[in-house]
């Protein structure tokens, strides 16, 4: 019997290589997505759900949570909207409007309750850290503290190992690494202000674009005038 992993699967680009990633490595897959109120949750739930159908997870495997805290408590641009989304920049300075205050540790912290339960051995991200809107909570440091607390703070016989393959990886490598694995990149949903067509000016779409352009290969989900 394969060893199962839990997968936190938001629906966009690195969590959609994350889980093939996973899967190649023999893993059977249970898929955790987190609404925490963003702008663009329908689009990106609708994600979540079509790339579960792509791996065959079945729906006891499958959970969709609820972090209603962090919409309320706010702080982003990506849940609060008297903060405005401003256009993409790569090259600014700082911690960006949409960030949202620590949630990483509250998506890690359901992952490894849900991984308990179901007496997975692993869990795997899709965080990145070197070619990403420099998210305090994507570092690899962050993640390994999470996995020492979490490995303290669970049942004896509960052993996690966290895995975050993707983490030291620029954009374009995690595009030809998906397309090698055959993941269903077009069914991902990166933009963080449209549903319908992808601004291709926020950060998120910006990353996306160059990883894309610099892998040399198309991307196939649908864009707003560029």
């Amino acid at each position: 019997m394969r060893e199962l992993a839990v997968v936190a699967l938001s629906g966009g680009l690195d969590s959609c290589v994350a889980t093939a990633i996973a899967r190649d490595l023999g893993f059977e897959l249970a898929l955790l997505h987190a609404d925490y109120g963003q702008l663009t949750e329908a689009r990106e739930r609708r994600a979540f759900g079509e790339i579960a159908d792509f791996y065959g997870t079945p729906p006891a495997r499958r959970l969709v949570i609820s972090f209603e805290n962090l919409r309320k408590i706010g702080g982003s641009a990506l849940t609060d909207p008297a903060i405005a989304l401003p256009e993409g920049d790569l090259d600014r300075p700082g911690i960006p409007a949409s960030y949202v205050p620590f949630r990483n540790a509250h998506l890690l912290s359901t992952a490894v309750s849900w991984a308990e339960v179901l007496g997975a051995t692993a869990i795997f991200v899709g965080f990145v850290e070197e070619d990403s809107s420099g998210y305090p909570d994507c570092r690899e440091t962050f993640l390994k503290s999470f996995e020492a607390a979490a490995n303290l703070g669970t049942r004896p016989d509960t052993q996690l190992v966290f895995h975050a393959p993707l983490i030291h990886s620029r954009k374009a490598e995690i595009v030809r690494q998906g397309l090698a694995l055959g993941a269903p990149l077009q069914l991902s949903w990166s933009c963080y202000r449209n549903e319908d067509k992808a601004c291709g000016r926020c950060d998120s779409c910006l990353l996306r674009l160059r990883g894309f352009r610099e892998a040399g290969a198309e991307d196939l989900i649908p864009y707003g005038e560029l």
